[in-house]
């Protein structure tokens, strides 16, 4: 079975060794996708596979036969960004740009665990709603860093998508 990303379905490498990230990256030529520390600790890798977040780099391109996957590519276009990828631009929650793709792969993945009320570290309940505050972005969206800083504008951003979508 193939996997799909980004709505194209493909033939899985046949070295079972490749990692997701250097699938997409080098044999798909998706490179929105960055390597940053390739050990899991930056988030700079992260994908969507059906729906829920991963650190492609920790992750063998093998072990996602028939899975969906999602890229940065897959959530927007210049022409048509996402309603992240513009809060992004609009609340300037990017410096250098190199953990952005990540950033807005965990922030879509995150508002989707917030809408469906999984609980996090920061929220006053493990039952009932989880509301999209400042402290609950911070701490669903620690995995993923930024060397330049930009984690108030990101937060802001998120947030800024957050109450369109309540408000919708």
């Amino acid at each position: 079975m193939p996997i799909t990303i980004n709505s194209r379905a493909y033939d899985l490498p046949e070295d079972n060794r490749v990692t997701l990230l250097d699938f997409l990256r080098h044999d798909l030529g998706l490179t929105g996708t960055k390597k940053g520390c390739d050990h899991g600790q930056c988030g700079a890798c992260t994908v969507l596979v059906d729906g829920m977040r991963i650190n492609s780099c920790l992750s063998l391109a093998a072990m996602h036969d028939g899975d969906h996957v999602t890229t940065i590519e897959g959530l927007g276009t210049p022409d048509a960004p996402s309603r992240l990828q513009q809060a992004f631009v609009e609340h300037d929650g990017y410096q250098c740009g190199y953990c952005t793709p990540g950033q807005i792969c965990s922030a879509t993945a995150m508002l989707q665990e917030i809408a469906s009320g999984w609980p996090s570290d920061a929220s006053e309940s493990l039952e009932g709603p989880v509301a999209a505050t400042g402290a609950e972005i911070r701490e669903r969206m620690s995995g993923n860093l930024c060397r330049c800083g930009a984690y108030a504008n990101i937060v802001a951003a998120i947030e800024d998508v957050a109450a369109q979508e309540d408000a919708a």
